[in-house]
This record gives structure tokens, sequence and C-alpha cells, in this order.
């Protein structure tokens, strides 16, 4: 029990992260839909403008995690807006546009090694004390990101619900020619969409490689798998089973890694997302499509 009840402990703090991350990933998405692959380059660049504030500069951790934050959304919104943007115009089969993205990651990611090398950094901070509660412990630093993913999360549900950029982004997403024929401003809704999910991005890379302690430019290559099972599990472009989803698959590699080689979590999340697939092939939030 002691075993099971630390491992979802864990599972949480994992969850928390994935969750900031998937709920970006899928609005992504949900308005353009474009399967982008370069989502995990610009998570761990992000992180590492926000390590060299705190450390070169001495920002504390939680202030620079700002700049992490600022770089998401802007480079997100410059990859839409040079590069899948206008691929998309050209009416291109979907699997190129991902062949484009996965272009831009290795780009993205490489490129980043090439200037700060194969090292390992950790921020300048300190994980702070350690609480127990009820068999899973934490530190002050993971408590802060479970109720930093929780306030944000919060927030994209308010967004989505109850403003006019929400239910625009909602419209877009159903079907964008109508959207735009009834008035709505499409092509502003994408790029704002872009700039929100790259902030979601940026600021799951940053508490990403808060979380782990150590990081280098490669860390986040293979969150990209448990992004696309989180996705898919929850539903493709539905923000809310993207919640569902990380909180299933986060909780799911943890609990399982705490008695099998943890070396399997990746496997895991997508025996979890087979499993499940098979008895709803369109995701938990997902709708059938009919033709």
């Amino acid at each position: 029990m002691s075993v099971f009840l630390s491992s979802l402990g864990f599972g949480l703090i994992t969850a928390a992260v994935l969750a900031l991350a998937t709920v970006g990933f899928t609005m992504q998405f949900a308005v353009t839909n474009v399967l982008n692959l370069a989502y995990g380059s610009v998570m761990i660049n992000s992180a590492f403008v926000t390590y060299f504030l705190n450390v070169h500069t001495r920002l504390n951790a939680w202030v620079a995690l700002g700049g992490g934050v600022a770089t998401g959304a802007i480079v997100s919104y410059l990859i839409n807006r040079f590069i899948f943007t206008p691929f998309q115009r050209r009416n291109l089969p979907p699997i190129t546009i991902v062949m484009v993205a996965l272009g831009v990651d290795l780009c993205g990611t490489f490129g980043l090694q090439a200037i700060v090398g194969g090292s390992y950094f950790s921020f300048r901070q300190s994980p702070g004390r350690l609480w127990h509660f009820w068999g899973m412990y934490f530190s002050t630093l993971q408590l802060t990101i479970i109720g930093i993913a929780v306030v944000v999360l919060a927030l994209v549900h308010w967004l989505l619900k109850y403003t006019r950029l929400g239910k625009a982004m909602r419209a877009t997403s159903a079907n964008m020619n109508l959207a735009r024929n009834s008035g709505v401003r499409t092509q502003m809704v994408i790029s704002t969409t872009w700039i929100i999910s790259g902030a979601l991005c940026g600021l799951a890379g940053t508490v990403f490689a808060m979380d782990t302690g150590v990081f280098d430019a490669t860390s986040a290559q293979l969150y990209i798998v448990l992004l696309l099972a989180a996705m898919f599990l929850g539903g493709p472009g539905e923000p809310y089973g993207a919640m569902l989803g990380a909180v299933t698959i986060g909780v799911a590699t943890e609990v399982s890694a705490g008695f099998i080689n943890p070396q399997y979590k990746e496997v895991i999340a997508f025996v979890v997302l087979i499993g499940m697939l098979m008895f709803r092939p369109y995701g938990i939030f997902g709708k059938e499509k009919t033709l």
C-alpha cells in the first residue's frame, strides 16, 4: 500500500504537468487541425529561457517563469504564422504537415543542443520542505506546480465557457467555414489560440524542467508520446478530455512504474490508450464521426 500511495503522489504531479501541456496541444489541433509534433521542442526551449533568466540574471525562478511563458507564446505564433499556415494554404495532405512539424521539432531540439551542449542543467532554487498527506509525499515545489495547474486549467475552462473569444474558438473548431460566414474572424481566433496554447506550452515546459530537477536539450523528446496518449485518450481536440486523459495517463504511468521497470512508462501509456480505444475508439469526450 505504501508503494501504491507514493506512486500515486508522483502520478498527481506528472498529471498536473501533463495536463498543462496536453490542453495547449489539443487546443492547437482543435482549431487548426495541425498535429504539432514540434510542441516538445517549444517546451524545452521555453524551459531554457527560464533557466537562463534564473541562473544568469539571478531572477527568482517563479519570476523567470514569465520569460518561458512568453517564449512559448511567441515561438508558437511564429511557427504557425510562417511555417504551418503557408503549407496549409497550399492544401497539402495532413501527413505533409506532420512531417513539417517533425522537421521543426528536430531543428528546434538539436539547434538548442548545439548552443547549450549535451550537459545537464538545473534551476537555482530549493524544492522546499517535504509535506506528507495520506501516505503521499510532496515537496513545496511540487505542491506549487499542482496549484498552478489547477488555477490555469480553471482559467482555461472560464475562457472556453464564458468569454466571446472562447465561444469563437469553439465555433471555429466545430466548423471553420460556417464560423467565418457567421462573422467570426477566424484568422484572428487561430492566431490567438496559438498564442494562448503556446503560453501553456512554455509554462508546461518550465514546470516540467523544475519537477524533473535536471534536464538537457533533449529532455522533452519523448514527452510527445505522453501528450499524444493523453490527447487521444480524452478525445482529439477536446480540452476537457485532454485534462481527464492527462490525469489518467499521469497516474497510470507513475503507479505502474512503482511496481515494474520505470523505463516502460511510455509503453504503459499506450497500453492504457489502446485498451480504452478498443471500447471507445473516438476517446472519452470525443464524438463519433459520421459521413
